[in-house]
C-alpha cells in the first residue's frame, strides 16, 4: 500500500510480512467478502415484498448508502492513503451510519417486517466499513498521525495522489464485474421492481376514482 516500514513476525520458521498479509486480507478477503452480506440483504428485501410496503423510498436509500461506501473505495484503490483519503472515509462512514439509521426506520415505520435475520445481516454491512477502515489506518499509522495534526508539514496531504504501485488492471477489472453483478443488478432490479409497483398503485387508483366518478354522475 504504501513505503511504510512494515512489522514483521515469525511463525513456525517463517517470517511473515504484517503488512502485506494485511493488504492482502483487504483486497481479497474483505473487499470481496463484502458482497456477501449485501447480496443477502437483496434478498431478503425481496421477501418482504419492499415494493409494496416501504417502496422506491427505502430502496433510493439503499442506492445511497452503497454510494457512501462505494465511493471512498474508489477513491482507495486509485489514490494514495493521506490524511485527506482518510478524513474522506472517515466523514463517509459517519454519514453511511446515520443513513442505516433513516433506512431502518423507513422500513419499520412503512411496516415492512425486519426480521432478526436481516437486523444481523446489517450488523455485518455496518461493521464492515469501520474494519477496513481501522484496518488501513494501522497500515498507514503515519497517515493517521499526520491527520491527527491537520496535515502539517506534508504538501501533499490535502490532494488525491495518484498510487505510487497501482493495482493491476486485472484486479480491478475483477471488482468491476462484482460490483456489476453483486451490487448494481440486484439493486436496480429491486428499484425497478418498486417504480413499478408504485406505477401500478396510481393506475388502480385512477381507476378506482374513475369508476366513483361514473357511478356519481
Amino acid at each position: 500500500m504504501s513505503g511504510d516500514r512494515t512489522a514483521r513476525a515469525t511463525a513456525a520458521g517463517a517470517t511473515v510480512d504484517v503488512g502485506e498479509a494485511t493488504t492482502r486480507f483487504l483486497l481479497y478477503g474483505l473487499l470481496p467478502g463484502w458482497f456477501v452480506p449485501g447480496l443477502a440483504d437483496w434478498v431478503l428485501h425481496r421477501r418482504t415484498r419492499i415494493e409494496d410496503t416501504s417502496g422506491t423510498k427505502e430502496s433510493l436509500i439503499h442506492a445511497l448508502m452503497m454510494a457512501e461506501v462505494g465511493a471512498p473505495i474508489a477513491l482507495t484503490l486509485r489514490y494514495e492513503v493521506n490524511p485527506l483519503l482518510l478524513a474522506l472515509q472517515l466523514g463517509a462512514a459517519a454519514v453511511h451510519e446515520a443513513t442505516a439509521l433513516w433506512d431502518v426506520r423507513t422500513a419499520v415505520d412503512s411496516d415492512r417486517e425486519v426480521k432478526p435475520v436481516e437486523q444481523h445481516v446489517h450488523s455485518f454491512l455496518e461493521s464492515l466499513p469501520f474494519g477496513g477502515l481501522a484496518s488501513l489506518m494501522c497500515l498507514h499509522a503515519d497517515q493517521a498521525r499526520s491527520l491527527l495534526r491537520g496535515g502539517r508539514g506534508d504538501p501533499n496531504a490535502w490532494r488525491l495522489v495518484p498510487r505510487r504501485r497501482p493495482l493491476s488492471p486485472g484486479y480491478l477489472a475483477g471488482i468491476g464485474v462484482a460490483i456489476g453483478t453483486c451490487v448494481l443488478l440486484p439493486y436496480g432490479e429491486e428499484l425497478l421492481r418498486c417504480r413499478r409497483a408504485a406505477g401500478a398503485r396510481k393506475r388502480r387508483g385512477r381507476a378506482v376514482r374513475g369508476e366513483r366518478d361514473r357511478k356519481g354522475s
